[in-house]
């Protein structure tokens, strides 16, 4: 089955490998399995769960608007006290 819709995450960027370690609930492990299988389907490139983590929160972060404003607002405060 294939779809022309796309997943928040896109395709992955090429980095570097990096060592993750955490623990998680078995429903989060379960769809997370679910997310790289979806991910394989759509961009037609398997990827183990821990190549998308670090991604998926970035993108989780990224994309929290209390988040962005907090951290652009500290950002604004720092350059008006270093001029």
């Amino acid at each position: 089955m294939s779809t022309t819709r796309k997943l928040r995450l896109g395709p992955l960027p090429d980095t570097q490998t990096v060592k993750l370690t955490f623990t998680c609930s078995a429903g989060l492990k379960a769809d997370l399995d679910r997310y790289a299988a979806l991910y394989a389907q759509t961009y037609g490139e398997a990827v183990d769960v821990v190549t998308l983590i670090p991604h998926i929160l970035e993108a989780f972060i990224t994309g929290d608007r209390l988040f962005r404003r907090e951290r652009h607002a500290r950002v604004g405060v720092k350059r008006v006290g270093e001029g």
